[in-house]
């Protein structure tokens, strides 16, 4: 049996928009109008159309789409809003029919696209339950071997007799995924319905999810929260103005994407001017952040397992005893990667720069980075996303890594810290 669960070839939907809906017709009106219809079906075949005037009003949410998912594949699929992504779900869902091309699906597909979809509103959500298990052609003891775990799951036990069109939008959404998940579907598509939770419940969802990819199931994701896409997608699918932009590796694709959608790119500066001091009464204020290789060559592109070193300068205007200069490098979801300290010095008016090396075994990755300066532990100066960094397998050093979730590490080493330029008072290396 084949390893190859969904495969799409040339796959598109065309949309026909402002076009006027058709009012709803008696079966005497449409067998009356068939001949008419047939003759301008005919007519249209025959007699061009006037082609410019009809292709301003068709768009193309899905255009040539061709990709492949194995089993027990997770493949996150992402895009700005209107990219094509619930066409393509809609589309492999069966929910409606491609314009161009084909796909095909094998196994039991349960599929939760957004609110209310496969849910029946005047009935309650004991016998949704039973209904959406019936439509994946279960048998009723199947389902009820799981009914208490998806009550549980979904934490709805005193409203499960209730009437769904009573349910809040957050109720419906964890009933509706409960269901999708434990009625052991071969795969698994999941659209961006679970923001409607909230972020405890997202983190259950997140898990049941990573669970049935250890087990083998096949999962579909849409999803704009980056962090769960790396957590979660072995693969990912990116999609602009229904096309595809890039599919591959997790990493490199997220990372690409990142940096597309936040307007970073390979030429992103190597030195970056620092906002001024927040405040008039701050003993000293931010300069500049320079990325540099280990040759000392000004770039904000390395790749995995390159060393690399950030210096941060900034200047005292007042002296300042206890300073530390901190930095931090963070992912574009806000997950933290290193936190570098400077010893505590005592420092005179004058401009400084601290260098910090980095050695640490990135994945492929886009990175900010903050800055900041305290005394005596309490802040006086921080400039967050002030600049960004490239991590890329291009040219690497290391086999990338790929771990479940990542935190922060606090090095061990300190970085100099020496004078640089004229100072009031002759300020040199500390």
């Amino acid at each position: 049996m084949s390893d190859i669960v969904v495969r799409a070839q040339g796959l598109s939907k065309r949309y026909q928009i402002g076009a006027s809906r058709l009012a709803y017709r008696t079966l005497r009106e449409t067998l009356s109008q068939a001949p008419e219809a047939s003759l301008r079906r005919i007519k249209s075949l025959v007699t061009p159309s006037h082609g410019p005037d009809k292709a301003k009003n068709l768009i193309w949410a899905v255009r040539n789409l061709s990709f492949e998912v194995t089993r027990g594949e997770v493949l996150g699929i992402i895009g700005r809003n209107g990219a094509g992504k619930s066409t393509l779900f809609k589309l492999l869902s069966r929910i409606t029919r491609p314009t161009e091309g084909w796909a095909e699906v094998s196994g039991r597909v349960s599929s939760l696209l957004e609110v209310g979809t496969g849910f029946h509103p005047e009935l309650t959500g004991r016998e949704n339950i039973y209904l959406n298990g019936a439509i994946l052609g279960m048998r009723k003891v199947e389902i009820g071997r799981k009914f208490d775990e998806i009550v549980a799951f979904a934490e709805v036990e005193k409203f499960i007799d209730t009437p769904v069109k009573h349910y809040s939008s957050g109720m419906f959404v964890r009933l509706a995924f409960s269901v999708a998940a434990h009625l052991e579907p071969d795969i698994l598509i999941i659209d961006e319905v679970l923001s409607v939770g909230d972020a405890a419940f997202q983190q259950k969802c997140l898990g049941k999810m990573d669970e049935g990819r250890r087990g083998g199931r096949t999962v579909l994701f849409v999803s704009h929260n980056m962090g769960a896409v790396r957590r979660l997608c072995t693969s990912v699918l990116w999609l602009e103005r229904g096309e595809c932009r890039a599919v591959g590796r997790t990493e490199y694709v997220v990372g690409a994407y990142e940096s597309t959608v936040l307007g970073l790119n390979q030429g992103a500066a190597a030195s970056v001017a620092l906002p001024g001091a927040g405040s008039p009464d701050a003993p000293g204020h931010g300069l500049r952040l320079h990325f540099l290789s280990e040759d000392r060559q000004p770039r904000s592109r390395f790749s995995l397992g390159e060393p690399w070193c950030v210096w941060f300068d900034f200047e005292i205007v007042r002296p300042v005893k206890h300073l530390i200069a901190a930095l931090a490098l963070t992912r574009l979801d806000g997950s933290p990667i290193q936190t570098i300290w400077s010893a505590p010095s005592d420092l005179s008016p004058g401009c400084y720069r601290g260098e910090y090396p980095i050695t640490l075994p990135l994945a492929e990755t886009e990175l900010t980075v903050a800055v900041g300066l305290s005394s005596f532990e309490r802040g006086f100066y921080d400039a967050n996303g002030a600049g960004h960094v490239t991590i890329t397998a291009e040219g690497a050093r290391v086999a990338p890594l790929r771990s479940s979730s990542c935190g922060v590490l606090f090095s061990t080493s300190r970085p100099a810290i020496f004078g640089i330029g004229a100072a009031p008072d002759g300020a040199g290396k500390v």
